[in-house]
């Protein structure tokens, strides 16, 4: 089975104050769906109040990011799934319970893993 990266910017989930906790519900119980169905590998939000670095190789670490992932925050799932049709599926899930559109990509399959 493929690893697939469900996902949303943080600016794509605009609700308002009143709506957050409704959201809240609805997504964890997408997650509680995934993991009964038993297809959840790891999923979160990125924590945005603590900065990112880069670590080079000799352990340097280094303020900021790459400038292609400059702006990456938001919400992350991780699902194992059969097909990338079930993916969108799932993605679709998740963007009902979220209120934005999900972005699904493809982990490259890793005969190790």
């Amino acid at each position: 089975m493929t690893k697939y990266l469900i996902s949303f910017p943080s600016a794509a989930m605009v609700v308002p104050e009143e709506g957050l906790q409704a959201l809240s519900d609805a997504a964890r119980a997408v997650v509680r769906e995934a993991k009964d169905a038993g297809v959840w590998v790891f999923g979160g939000g990125i924590n945005e109040s603590i900065p990112p670095v880069m670590v080079d190789g000799a352990g340097t670490v280094i303020e900021g990011t790459y400038p292609q992932t400059r702006q990456m925050e938001g919400g992350y799932s991780v699902l194992e799934l059969p097909s990338y049709e079930a993916a969108l599926e799932w993605a679709a899930r998740f963007a009902a319970a979220c209120r934005c559109a999900q972005e699904v990509r493809a982990f490259q399959y890793d005969p190790e893993s």
